[in-house]
């Protein structure tokens, strides 16, 4: 690696000459404005302070447009034509100032020593990261951060928790991001398609996995995570999270009895019991069953005449036009629709409106009378032994399969995870395992119909209490309710082609208008927008590649972490 590498201190790049906290920071740039990208992490010195921010935007300026507009090269030397340029010409770069902390006075001065004593005696709090409140004073210097700076925001690679998702793209310095923090609230990865969206997802799980502080449930829509696969792209094979961590830590599981996964069977299959559901579970695929006002009423009547166990079953027994002759006419059979909605002061034309829409579900052969075993139990009992699930859809691969098992089983999860919780804190058991439960397509889960409904809805808004957070992937943010996305509390974005997607995940963050250009304009592929929750500050940042070399650091579960310079080899070896 070059000196770039280092944690040494930097020439300054410009400094400060004009700007605010509302219309960011104005910095004359020293350099060639080629030196900076949009982006980049800057560091200012103001005094006893450092203020750190991120590059949004590069100007060039003259003092009078007749000195940029003239071709004056064509009539002066050229040492009069550099001089003039020097003297004339200008870039200025556009800084969004983020945080800001007490650096003190120059270390080895004798106010330094002072101001050290101080904080040692408890006399003055140490220092930390705060939101920046003030602004740098005129002339103040600008850097681009070094290695150092950037483990000052983001973390050490070598303390625990941290987690490289990536490097600065100016000098490979390693990003991280805190996995405890990143679990503390829901989070979600976004991207058009094509933009890697999966690879990043599969580095995220692949280091909570080994963080080992959580349980995971994947609920793989494309049967993509869990074994190995083959890049679209490049052809090359893609270690899939059972090659990573081997069966003893991911189970795979496969929707039907007879699952298999690209010819693979899975560990166990999840199969359903009729008794498993429940008429929220109904009501929550309305639009995907194009069921009418009139739905609610229908269930709600065959609850109480067979119960919350057992009205699937029946109703499904129940024949669609079943007739009998009585003298000479017909009427409705006694195991008919007409014949129990009559019954029950049910219009009959809504019973068997309704019965003929469950058939796309009564035909389902992943749902059983008496199935094997109770397969949502046994996976709940997994999770909270802190092993990791990967559901594959297998052959299941509609909307219809995905929004009914994905929310049903979360549902089951949701109501065992708040008993826990609250046996917790009344004393009378240990506490929860931590839990993610990461989706795709997660607008046809959390779209302004659905997200009131779903338990993805009540996970994203209040389930962080208790011990349960979502990781959702999406290529349309803009379709996922808005009230679901503020609570989105880390964002990690590749690119965005549509207004709407950008505006969408930028969403309740200060400096939205300023990080809005650099979101459109990142690379399609391994580049990224790191916001929220679980970083200190926005940072655009190259992406980690989904690699052996990554392969080989996660696998490598009995050496000592990388330091920061290790780190830096291991991303991007000569």
């Amino acid at each position: 690696m070059t000196d770039n590498s280092k944690n040494k201190i930097h020439d300054p790049i410009g400094y400060v000459i004009d700007g605010g906290l509302k219309e960011n920071l104005h910095i004359r740039l020293t350099v060639p404005p080629t030196s900076a990208q949009e982006g980049s992490f800057i560091v200012i010195k103001s005094g006893d302070w450092q203020f750190y921010g991120i590059a949004t935007d590069l100007q060039l300026g003259a003092i009078d447009p007749r000195f940029a507009n003239n071709q004056s090269d064509r009539h002066l030397p050229q040492e009069v034509i550099s001089l003039l340029h020097k003297q004339t010409l200008y870039s200025n770069m556009i800084v969004l100032p983020a945080l800001m902390m007490e650096s003190g006075p120059e270390p080895g001065s004798s106010a330094y020593n002072t101001w050290q004593t101080a904080i040692d005696n408890g006399e003055r709090n140490e220092p930390r990261l705060l939101p920046v409140r003030t602004i740098p004073t005129h002339k103040s210097p600008a850097f681009l951060a070094n290695a150092g700076n950037i483990a000052e925001i983001f973390g050490k690679p070598e303390e625990d928790g941290n987690f490289i998702v990536g490097s600065t793209r100016e000098q490979n310095h390693p990003v991280c991001v805190n996995l405890d923090k990143l679990i503390q609230r829901s989070s979600g990865i976004f991207g058009a398609t094509g933009t890697g969206k999966s690879f990043l997802t599969r580095m995220i799980l692949s280091g909570l996995i080994k963080h080992d502080r959580t349980s995971v449930l994947v609920y793989d829509m494309h049967n993509e995570y869990g074994l190995d696969d083959t890049a679209s792209d490049t052809g090359l094979n893609v270690k899939g999270l059972r090659s990573l961590f081997g069966k003893s830590q991911i189970q795979i599981v496969g929707l039907g009895g007879n699952a298999n996964i690209r010819g693979i069977s899975p560990d166990f299959n999840l199969t359903l019991s009729c008794q498993d559901i429940m008429p929220e579970d109904i009501e929550m695929l309305a639009r995907e069953l194009n069921l009418r006002d009139t739905t609610a009423a229908t269930l709600d009547a065959l609850v109480q005449k067979f119960g919350r166990d057992n009205w699937f079953k029946s109703f499904k027994e129940m024949k669609h036009d079943g007739m009998v002759a009585d003298g000479d006419k017909l009427v409705p059979s006694e195991d008919s629709v007409t014949f129990w909605a009559n019954e029950n002061g049910i219009h009959p034309m809504a019973a068997k409106g309704l019965h003929g829409k469950l058939k796309r579900l009564f035909n389902k052969k992943y749902i059983l009378e008496k199935p094997p075993t109770d397969s949502i139990k046994a996976i709940i009992e997994l999770l909270k032994k802190g092993k990791h699930i990967v559901l594959s859809f297998g052959k299941y691969e509609t909307d219809l399969d995905y929004l009914l098992i994905s929310n049903l089983l979360t549902r089951c999860i949701r109501e065992e995870w708040e008993k826990m919780t609250n046996q917790f804190r009344n004393g009378n058991g240990p506490e929860p395992r931590q839990l993610v439960i990461t989706i795709e397509e997660a607008h046809k889960l959390l779209n302004r119909e659905m997200s009131a409904q779903t338990t993805f809805g009540t996970i994203a808004r209040e389930m962080r209490k208790y011990y349960v957070t979502l990781l959702v992937i999406d290529q349309r943010p803009s379709q996922i309710y808005d009230e679901v996305m503020s609570q989105l509390g880390t964002r990690i974005c590749g690119w965005l082609g549509d207004d709407d997607d950008i505006h969408a995940v930028l969403s309740g963050l200060a400096g939205r208008e300023a990080l809005r250009g650099m979101l459109a304009r990142l690379q399609p592929k391994e580049e990224v927008l790191l916001l929220g929750w679980g970083v200190p500050m926005p940072i655009l940042i190259q992406s980690r590649r989904y690699d052996d070399t990554f392969y080989a650091e996660i696998k490598n579960k009995g050496k000592k972490r990388l330091n920061q310079e290790q780190a830096i080899e291991a991303l991007y070896p000569d």
